[in-house]
């Protein structure tokens, strides 16, 4: 969970590969209408957000069944995540840390992804970071992907 550019769906794709799991990215989930409305700078609303969420939900248990599933989602508000909680058995959560500049960089490099560097604040504005009572693993990136994805794998692993 973050915001973009914070290297949700690199350090989920490796982890899901380390550990066997399936991997899904939430972005590949929204509406077309959702997808328009940030490629034109605007942040989705709450009601734009809860269909999605109710889709990914759908989304993991259709894959999962007795497979573990990584999920690569922003669930920037407690809110989004205690609905993911409340749909997903044994949710662990992963907050990957990293400074805004380095976000912005990712971003600004990126050309194959509908989330414009305008909409940068606007997530920020959105985050609540996770709290010690939400239990989330969180991982510093500024690190290579491969210690960050070994790290997860031994603290997801028990």
């Amino acid at each position: 969970m973050g915001v973009s550019g914070s290297g949700k769906s690199t350090i989920g794709k490796g982890l899901a590969r380390r550990i066997g799991a399936a991997f899904l990215d939430a972005d590949d989930f929204h509406p077309p209408e959702n997808v328009a409305r940030m490629a034109a700078g605007k942040p989705l609303t709450d009601d734009m957000r809860w269909p999605w969420l109710d889709r990914l939900v759908t989304e993991v248990g259709s894959v999962g069944g007795d497979r573990d599933v990584v999920l690569a989602c922003s669930a920037l508000r407690r809110s989004y995540r205690n609905h993911l909680r409340r749909g997903i058995a044994n949710l662990i959560l992963i907050y990957p840390d990293a400074p805004r500049t380095l976000i912005q960089s990712r971003m600004a490099a990126r050309a194959d992804h509908y989330m414009p560097l305008a909409l940068l604040d606007s997530q920020f504005a959105t985050l609540e970071v996770p709290t010690p009572d939400e239990g989330a693993i969180t991982v510093s990136v500024d690190q290579p992907v491969d210690a960050i994805v070994a790290q997860l794998a031994e603290a997801i692993s028990g």
